[in-house]
């Protein structure tokens, strides 16, 4: 069974997430640590737990979801695994972190390119990936069918370069809707909410 640690890192309040099973094989998620506290704060939890990382994924590649890649690559030589579509993001990453007046040490590009429709795996546990576009061209969804959750990039803003409205909403109802109202979901900011509680509740798909 996957567990989870969520942490809430950088000045957009990003959240991060660890996941890891029986086998201690462990993922991160988004890693948003940007400050020398947040990078120390990730790897103690890491190493408290003989966590084994065998990945870094990223759901999409905005620059609060990214910031933690160098960090990560230089303390477990990890590339990040992201769509293809969103590259671009990562190639920009010290020029949108400076104009934003960030830290920043520039990420490292990815090696591997997700593909909605496959899975990906870590000891004992699958995710499946979703194509969700709209919140950036290349968003992916996890999804994990045994537990009944996912981790979702936003229900949000399209204002950013890349970002577009009507492919978001589709993206949420057409993929997303069809899992099911009680299937949990991890945001990439803020707290959990269900897609239920998002069908009834959330402005924007009411």
């Amino acid at each position: 069974m996957i567990q989870l640690k969520s942490f809430v890192f950088g000045p957009f309040q990003e959240n991060t997430y660890v996941l890891w099973d029986e086998t201690l094989e462990a993922v991160i998620i988004d890693p948003g640590n940007t400050e020398a506290d947040e990078h120390e704060e990730l790897k103690n939890f890491i190493e408290a737990n003989n966590l084994k990382l065998k990945h870094l994924w990223l759901t999409h590649a905005h620059i609060d979801h990214i910031n933690g890649n160098r960090f990560v690559f230089d303390t477990w030589k990890l590339l990040p695994q992201v769509h293809k579509l969103d590259l671009p993001y990562i190639e920009r990453h010290k020029q949108v972190a400076d104009m934003y007046s960030l830290p920043c040490e520039e990420s490292p590009l990815p090696d591997f390119f997700l593909k909605e429709g496959e899975t990906v795996s870590f000891g004992k546990s699958k995710l499946e990936m979703i194509f969700t576009p709209g919140h950036s061209p290349g968003s992916i969804t996890f999804y994990c069918r045994e537990q009944k959750f996912i981790f979702y990039g936003s229900i949000g803003r399209t204002d950013l370069p890349g970002g577009d409205y009507d492919t978001l909403i589709s993206s949420i109802k057409d993929n997303l809707f069809p899992l099911g109202d009680d299937v949990k979901v991890y945001n990439g900011h803020g707290q959990p909410t269900t897609i239920g509680f998002e069908k009834e509740n959330n402005p924007f798909l009411v």
